[in-house]
């Protein structure tokens, strides 16, 4: 009985054996007719359109380094940054995306660090801002040109380091015309940067690329070039009065001649305090988010307005090609620092301060409110991490 229970098993491992050598058949794939494949594709473009997918995008306002914020920052090895940003850095956390006015130069010491009224940073401002999450930042402004092009290209450098792509200023012609996109959850992103003027340096012969000025032929080449190669243009505008609290008439012909172009949204910068966020109506039915001045997020600026910055947020859905803004937010900033060294600057949420930082604050942060959303009703506020 056993011998036979054992040929029994020799003969199928034999078989096994035999099979398990032999290639597989051949299986021949199905063949699908021309009209099964424009059903199939068909139905995917149908649940495509179905398909929602959204991105919320972040902005900050002005990095305004002045030599008694780096002086603060100095360590025995370098700078650090970090620490002043530290309150609000959470809130940064649930952006897909995230852009940033840098506007010093950050050049570095190498070159000599400098302040008003010729900017140039540390480099590790540039660490600082790559800690917060920002994906891409705007270098043109009036101090753009502040200490030349070396600088310039120096600072460029450290982007490239930091793998954060920058407008607004380029090391060459052909840098300058390589559109910068950016994509998060199947939404792409163009982004532009111009200013309107650098404090009356003159830009180098044959070299604009170190600064896009504002100039309605550039910008309509360049949004049209945005347009053909991602859904959504942001747009960062430097311009306006200094401390005007409300956006003048050239701020608002800009921002409509860049609506008119089909850009969807702009952050805008230089007076370094906040003005109002509003809508403008396009001729297609859609609409363009505009917020007129940011604000400081950072810098040594020490009068109350000027201390007050924001993140903007807004949403981007995008269903099949159609692209909707939705839901813009605020988180109202305000920065603190001691009369004399050490400064001890630090970016507070403006809601969570005490009457130690700023006496009154409630009843200012109400007024603030206020003002940012009187022509928006909809806009509201960020008040929780």
């Amino acid at each position: 009985m056993v011998k036979n229970v054992q040929k029994l098993l020799t003969g199928l491992l034999g078989l096994v054996l035999l099979f398990g050598c032999q290639e597989p058949p051949e299986v021949k794939e199905a063949s699908v007719s021309p009209s099964a494949s424009l059903v199939n594709q068909q139905a995917k473009t149908r649940l495509d359109h179905l398909w929602v997918r959204e991105v919320t995008i972040g902005a900050i306002g002005d990095l305004l380094i002045h030599s008694r914020v780096y002086n603060d920052a100095k360590t025995a090895t370098g700078y650090d940054f970090l620490p002043m940003v530290a309150p609000v850095t959470p809130y940064f956390e649930s952006l897909d995306l995230m852009t940033a006015n840098q506007e010093t130069m950050i050049g570095g010491v190498e070159h000599g660090l400098s302040t008003y009224p010729a900017f140039n940073s540390p480099q590790q401002v540039g660490d600082m801002v790559k800690a917060l999450g920002a994906d891409v930042v705007t270098l043109a402004n009036n101090h753009t040109l502040d200490r030349g092009e070396a600088v310039i290209q120096s600072a460029l450098n450290y982007w490239d380091q930091l793998e954060i792509p920058y407008v607004g200023s380029y090391r060459s012609e052909a840098d300058q015309n390589e559109p910068r996109i950016v994509e998060k959850n199947d939404i792409s992103f163009a982004f532009l940067g111009y200013s309107y003027g650098t404090n009356g340096i003159p830009v180098p012969s044959g070299k604009d690329y170190l600064i896009n000025l504002l100039d309605r032929e550039q910008m309509r080449e360049d949004v049209t070039r945005a347009k053909a190669e991602a859904d959504v243009v942001v747009m960062h505008l430097h311009f306006g009065l200094e401390y005007q609290t409300d956006p003048n008439q050239v701020q608002r012909d800009w921002a409509t001649y860049a609506a008119d172009l089909g850009v969807d949204i702009i952050f805008g910068h230089h007076p370094h305090v906040l003005q109002p966020p509003e809508w403008i109506e396009r001729d297609d039915g859609s609409r363009t988010f505009v917020i007129y001045s940011l604000g400081n997020f950072l810098s040594g600026q020490d009068r109350y307005r000027r201390q007050v910055g924001a993140m903007q947020e807004i949403t981007i859905e995008k269903q099949g090609e159609s692209i909707h803004l939705k839901d813009p937010r605020l988180l109202l900033t305000y920065v603190s620092m001691n009369p004399s060294p050490p400064r001890n600057y630090r970016v507070h949420p403006f809601y969570a301060l005490d009457e130690a930082t700023l006496p009154n604050h409630q009843a200012l942060y109400e007024e603030m409110k206020a003002h940012m959303s009187k022509r928006m009703d909809e806009l509201s506020f960020i008040e929780e991490e």
